[in-house]
């Protein structure tokens, strides 16, 4: 095995513990959560023998969540409990090669369902608008294709990095290869940064306007209503779709900007503000996942009628 090692003790501080403990509990959650989109939507691929392009994205992003979740979690465990294992070739460049692919590919996957309901939701009268609403089904395989394409080509960018920046002195302590490691990084990272920030950049581009111009189609439909006095409940489910989007892009937005801040401070330090970080960030994929759900009848029908029975083999385990 190539790379820093060190025979430090084996030491676990209380910071670290408190941290695991609220990853996991957090990462676990989120892992069966997307597990569950996975399943459910096999299991419709394998009756139905066809997929729609709704269940075509949540398969995909429900895996790309779920692998994420796992890669973090194992990136998060080695490095709170086990820190000297990343130094050990090739570790830490795939860990960080995969989890820069899965999040990416995580962005973009979630572009596009945004992008999908925008497009397929929203009551625009422009002639490019409607040639995109009836080609939308056909475009998505290859938007899915060329999401994973983009995310692989910046996950090998980020390896091509690491691989460069990890020290090669094998005399170094851990302490002073982490240090190395950072400035050969920042020697190595500028001409690939481009394609980085492109990959992260464009999507939640996409999600923006996506997001306005789902609201402002929404929020003119409901005005129309108003105007010509139709239903409450039509209204009221408008009202309702354009507070999902609004969350959506709140809590999308927070994730972007908390993962750029990740990115240039990669190590769960001993600091309350990073692990109120980390935190939100692995509760995002988690219940951003709930929330697709529950707005999904075929989804949150097969939760529902799930969920008894969980709690009788509960209650039936605790009993014997």
């Amino acid at each position: 095995m190539e790379g820093c090692y060190s025979p430090e003790q084996f030491n676990v501080t209380s910071y670290d513990a408190t941290a695991l403990a609220i990853i996991t509990f957090e990462a676990f959650p989120g892992m069966w959560i997307n597990a569950f989109i996975v399943s459910v939507i096999c299991m419709t691929w394998v009756r139905k023998k066809t997929l729609n392009s709704n269940e075509k994205i949540l398969l995909l992003l429900g895996s790309s969540r779920f692998w994420c979740l796992c890669v973090s979690w194992v990136f998060s465990f080695l490095s709170l409990i086990y820190p000297k294992y990343l130094h050990v070739h090739p570790i830490f460049q795939l860990s960080n090669s995969a989890q820069n692919f899965l999040n990416c590919s995580n962005f973009w996957v979630s572009a596009c369902l945004c992008v999908f309901y925008c497009i397929k939701i929203a009551t625009f009268r422009n002639s490019f608008f409607i040639y995109l609403k009836v080609k939308v089904d056909r475009m998505v395989p290859w938007l899915l294709l060329g999401s994973v394409f983009f995310s692989l080509v910046i996950g090998t960018a980020v390896y091509n990095v690491a691989d460069k920046a990890l020290c090669k002195n094998l005399n170094l302590t851990c302490q002073e290869c982490i240090w190395e490691a950072r400035i050969r990084i920042e020697e190595h990272f500028l001409p690939v940064s481009f394609i980085i920030g492109l990959g992260f950049a464009t999507p939640f581009t996409a999600v923006i306007f996506s997001a306005l111009l789902l609201l402002f189609s929404l929020w003119r439909h409901k005005r129309n209503m108003q105007t010509n006095s139709m239903k409450d409940l039509s209204m009221d489910a408008h009202i309702k779709a354009m507070k999902c989007i609004l969350s959506f892009f709140i809590m999308y937005s927070m994730n972007f900007s908390l993962l750029i801040y990740t990115t240039i401070y990669v190590k769960i330090e001993e600091n309350h503000m990073m692990l109120m970080i980390y935190a939100y960030m692995y509760a995002y994929w988690g219940v951003h996942s709930l929330i697709l759900i529950f707005s999904n009848p075929s989804l949150e029908t097969t939760l529902l009628r799930i969920l008894p029975c969980l709690k009788c083999k509960f209650c039936m385990t605790q009993e014997l």
